[in-house]
Formats: C-alpha cells, structure tokens, sequence
C-alpha cells in the first residue's frame, strides 16, 4: 500500500511540475510562471517586443559601497544577474560574465552588466568572489533579496539563484533564465536584444 501511495504522490507532483511550466495554445506561459514569456529547448524565455514590461527601480549601495541606480542605464542593454558567492551554479558561470562582459565593452557594443548579490552574509564574501572570477562591473548589495521581490511576480523566484534577465534599451524585461548558463546562452540572451531597432 505504501508503494502504490508512493507513486501516486510521485506522478501527482510530475503532472504539477509539468502543467505549471506548460505554455499554452498562444504561446504563452500558464501556470505559475506569469508574464508574456515563451521558453525555449535552453531553459531561456524570451518577451515579444511589444508585450514587455518595465523593470522595477533597482537601486541601492553596490559591493564596493558605491552606488548605482539601473534606470541610469536606459539606452542601454541591461544585463542582470543574480548571484551568491554561497552558490556553486553562481561560481561555474562567473568566468562567463567576466568574458562576456568584457567582449562587449572592448567592441563598444551599448551594454552593461549589473549584478545582484543576494543573501551573502558579508561584503567581504562578494568583494572575493568578484575578484576571483575578474568581474569587473557593479554588483548592487542585496543580503536580503528585498531587490529580487521588487520584479513583476512571475518574473524571478527567489529560490532560483543564479538568475539573468536582460533588459532591453527602454528599460524593459527582454529575457531571463532561471537556472547557470555558459557564454553561448548569455551571448543568445544579449545578442537579438543588442540587434533590436
């Protein structure tokens, strides 16, 4: 009896899993997932250029204790990730964003990196993860995650870390993953939106 209750729960949570990430007829994400998002084989979502809507104010004191407002950035391509220096996903994908990052200031291409450090106990924790993996652009401080709860619901889970969005030269949500990519994916993230007209 306990076998058959077992697999019952177990087939009960796949179908949930699977009807909470489905799209539906129109392309577009049912469930809890929420937004205008369409998902590809990658695990990155993509907006249409007119259903996106605007990121919120992400603004505070970064790592280094200056400070950064995003909105400043409109004009550009924003490229925001969420990470941890606790997050073992975050550390295999920094080298990534170092690159990345670095690749498209050198071509003079209209981008900026922003990161968001979440739930790290310390900025000294943050100072060392940056250095070590040579990410050079700002990284807004956000022990508490209060940045992450301020997108549109739907947008980030919070359980979710690493995270990307990319926004697009309006100031609005293009793009996201909620899981580590490589510099490909980044680069397929970034690249249609640098594109747009």
């Amino acid at each position: 009896m306990r076998i058959g209750r077992a697999l019952l729960l177990t087939a009960v949570t796949l179908a949930s899993a699977v009807t909470l990430s489905a799209c539906d007829d129109d392309g577009k994400p049912n469930g809890s997932a929420g937004g205008n998002y369409v998902t590809g084989a990658a695990g990155i979502s993509t907006v249409a250029k007119g259903s996106r809507t605007e990121a919120p104010k992400l603004d505070g004191e970064t790592v280094d204790g200056k400070t950064l407002d995003v909105t400043s950035l409109k004009g550009k391509v924003v490229v925001l990730n969420v990470w941890g220096s606790w997050c073992p996903p975050c550390r295999n994908e920094a080298k990534y964003f170092a690159t990345v990052s670095k690749e498209l200031a050198d071509g003079g291409k209209d981008v900026a990196f922003v990161g968001i450090n979440t739930r790290d106990n310390s900025k000294q924790n943050a100072v060392a993860f940056e250095e070590n993996f040579g990410i050079t652009y700002p990284s807004l401080y956000d022990p508490d995650g209060k940045l992450m709860l301020r997108f549109p619901a739907g947008t980030l889970n919070p359980q979710a870390i690493p995270s990307t969005i990319v926004l697009d030269k309006e100031g609005k949500i293009a793009a996201r993953t909620l899981v580590a990519i490589n510099d490909e994916q980044l680069r397929s993230m970034i690249d249609p939106v640098l594109a747009e007209q």
